[in-house]
């Protein structure tokens, strides 16, 4: 079926008798590469019937966090990288403007005057001095009926890229809403810890005076002392790190936003954060396929099946047209009075005969087409991964949590008993530090699970394709 010289003879026939002819192959869309449902055994809770899918949840519902949903809205409206993604849209269209109109005849027409004043020495008798000449043509620039359908291929395949760009465009919306979400969780996260750090120093300082007055007074030997001011100097840096990591969170969240950051308190911790909203489980694995970077691999798909039918049209005859019509006048009065004119039409076909390059275009077109096939494939198999994965932290950062919770209870306990001991003179010192040393390494811990928390669900969001009420300019006509 894809020898051209079967497809020349059936498609000369089927002119004859039926006029047009697309040679695009039918498009038809390949199996996905997925499994009945991307949730795991762990997660696999049916899901309610009216509950709606993560593409269908807006944004706006999702982060109810105010501050969050201020930011993300700034975003929209300031990011750069979103304003290089709408320009690479605005050219998509433009191309797409171009391929279309080719299937028209292009009009023109032209108009030229010349008045000429010739000696009296050299006219005869009666004859005129003053000679004008009025001239106007309009014609059709060369126009190719569409009969093989190769103009119409390169218009849909120009559409196609178009909704490719669609899509990428929606990508970018989407990875931007969550790398937004992402850096003011870690924002949060950091300024927590930054406070933790801070008041730990305090505490490490009170304990360190305490324990140079008792070593002025004798009853302290210098080693616990130099101790102390270890664990105090250790704070002291640990302070000065989160105040990097904080100013550097707040780089990141005002290029992001591409303004200068809010001037409204920013919560405390993530537990004052508003709580995101939870995605129902039981979800489809088909549901994957409305993820905005799977739907442009499958555009640039469709785009490829029809430059296959460009490239078999070369195998056809191609028929162009050139009609003129023109007048001229040599009478003021009127342009066609007393005047003359004239036209033409100049239909022109060419027949390939051999051609290696045809062929060649051919083998690229097929070729484009199974690197679309594999991208496509390939493209819908990461998306399973990252979805996974998503899920696998879902169905275990919940015990986790409740692990860290309890192992800083266990500490807290802890340093407050090896402190009655050092009060009682029954330990020493030492043990009071590594306490110290222990709650603060769980209580930073605990804080870093509940940002993994927060933002795996963001991650998932946003994996499985979230981000309802976004704009998505799908059409072409409209950006010309």
């Amino acid at each position: 079926m894809n020898n051209p010289w079967f497809l020349t003879i059936t498609a000369g026939t089927a002119l004859l008798f039926g006029g047009c002819l697309n040679m695009a192959p039918d498009y038809q869309r390949p199996d996905a590469p997925l499994p009945a449902a991307v949730w795991p055994a762990a997660s696999a809770a049916p899901a309610a019937a009216e509950a709606p899918t993560p593409p269908e949840v807006a944004w706006q519902a999702f982060y109810a966090d105010q501050h969050l949903h201020d930011l993300i809205a700034l975003a929209l409206e300031n990011n750069r990288d979103l304003r290089l993604a709408v320009k690479n849209l605005d050219l998509s269209a433009a191309l797409y403007g171009i391929e279309r109109d080719s299937l028209y005849p292009s009009l023109y027409a032209s108009g030229g005057a010349a008045i000429q004043k010739q000696s009296q020495h050299l006219i005869g008798a009666n004859q005129p001095r003053h000679v004008k000449a009025y001239e106007a043509n309009v014609g059709i620039l060369s126009w190719e009926p569409d009969f093989f359908g190769r103009i119409r291929n390169l218009s849909d395949e120009a559409l196609e890229n178009f909704f490719a760009a669609t899509e990428n465009y929606r990508g970018a919306q989407i990875l931007l809403v969550s790398s937004v979400a992402k850096a003011y969780l870690s924002l949060v996260a950091d300024r927590e810890s930054l406070a933790l750090a801070e008041a730990t120093l305090k505490n490490q300082q009170d304990a360190y005076h305490l324990i140079k007055r008792q070593y002025d007074s004798g009853l302290a030997t210098e080693l616990t002392l130099r101790q102390a001011q270890i664990t105090v100097e250790t704070a002291r840096g640990d302070v000065i790190r989160l105040h990097q990591q904080v100013a550097r969170d707040s780089n990141a969240l005002t290029l992001l936003i591409g303004a200068a950051l809010p001037d409204t308190a920013l919560p405390s911790s993530l537990k004052d954060v508003t709580t995101l909203t939870d995605i129902a489980p039981g979800l489809p694995s088909e549901l994957l396929l409305q993820r905005p970077d799977i739907m442009a691999a499958e555009h640039k798909l469709k785009a490829a099946n029809a430059f296959i039918g460009v490239a078999r049209s070369a195998f056809f005859p191609s028929i162009s047209l050139t009609a003129l019509f023109g007048t001229a006048s040599s009478q003021l009065s009127g342009l066609f009075e007393g005047g003359s004119s004239t036209w033409s039409f100049v239909p022109q076909v060419t027949l390939p005969i051999f051609d290696a390059r045809t062929w060649s275009g051919y083998r690229v077109s097929k070729a484009k087409q199974e690197l679309a096939l594999a991208e496509y494939e390939r493209t819908i198999q990461q998306a399973f991964r990252e979805v996974s994965d998503a899920l696998a932290v879902r169905d275990t950062i919940g015990q986790q949590i409740e692990a860290q919770d309890a192992l800083v209870l266990a500490l807290r306990e802890t340093h407050r008993l090896a402190n009655i001991r050092y009060e009682q003179g029954i330990d020493s010192f030492l043990n009071v530090l590594d306490a110290q040393r222990n709650l603060f390494s769980a209580q930073q811990g605990q804080i870093a699970l509940r940002l993994v928390q927060a933002t795996n669900k963001v991650h998932l969001y946003a994996v499985l394709g979230g981000g309802g009420g976004l704009p998505r300019g799908n059409d072409p006509d409209a950006r010309q």
